[in-house]
């Protein structure tokens, strides 16, 4: 049954923070009664049935440096009814992406980051409609003015979607801010960039300039200037109920490992 789980969590899209999804498997009976979390003095493991819950690939017992994590994980853990399915656990999921990828892909994650804030969604300006280019304006700019106060930053802001490259200081600067993430904060930290398009918000939420909701808002001011336009799309609408799953589970966490 335990081969059977771990097939079952090694068809999900990890993607460090896109939308993942379960593939088309059978999901697994659950195979457990209890679940816990026990505490040692390297942090805290979930149990079920008293052993350690452990990463579905490389099989590697997964210990948390924050009770508060291990303790939502649990709950994903005994929330699961007849049949264990991933979908619903979106915690393990990422945890499980952290700690297979292992510790060598942290200069790999942080320079992801980097890449996004390089060439961000807040960079990249419309020219048309009025409306939208106001609400850009409002919005990202005060968002930029934020990271630049911040880091001592420059940025350059260009309308259409021709490359402009971004001063080199700034790059720099914005690179050092991740200094002393680890993986497990940065795992998270690239699924926010993902899931907004933007390493720059995913920034301004690591260092509290903004709060999730307002990182949120400036990551759909293009769509929800479409749905403003034209309504909702119910599948869209959903993809994005599920995006803002995921993103508040990444958001948790960063703050938990602050």
């Amino acid at each position: 049954m335990r081969d059977q789980l771990e097939e079952a969590l090694r068809h999900q899209d990890a993607g460090y923070g896109r939308a993942q999804h379960l593939n088309r498997v059978e999901l697994p009976k659950r195979f457990y009664k209890s679940v816990d979390v026990a505490r040692s003095e390297e942090g805290y493991a979930v149990t079920l049935d008293g052993r350690p819950v452990r990463t579905p690939g490389k099989k590697i017992p997964i210990v948390l440096p924050v009770l508060d994590l291990a303790q939502h994980k649990a709950e994903e853990w005994a929330a699961q009814g007849e049949f264990i399915d991933p979908a619903t656990m979106p915690m393990t999921r990422l945890i499980n992406s952290a700690v297979e990828s292992g510790e060598d892909m942290i200069p790999a994650f942080r320079a992801e980051v980097g890449k996004f804030a390089a060439n961000d969604l807040l960079l990249y300006r419309a020219d048309s409609p009025q409306e939208l280019v106001v609400e850009q304006e409002r919005v990202w700019d005060g968002a930029l003015v934020k990271l630049a106060r911040k880091f001592d930053v420059a940025f350059q802001p260009t309308i259409g979607i021709i490359h402009q490259p971004q001063p080199a200081a700034t790059l720099e600067k914005l690179d050092a801010a991740l200094e002393g993430q680890g993986l497990l904060s940065l795992t998270a930290l690239v699924s926010i960039t993902g899931i907004t398009g933007s390493g720059l918000l995913a920034l301004a939420l690591l260092h509290e300039l903004m709060d999730a909701d307002a990182v949120w808002f400036a990551a759909h001011v293009d769509e929800d200037h479409q749905i403003r336009l034209w309504g909702e799309d119910e599948e869209a609408m959903e993809r994005r109920a599920k995006r803002r799953v995921e993103f508040d589970i990444a958001v948790r966490v960063v703050d938990a490992l602050r």
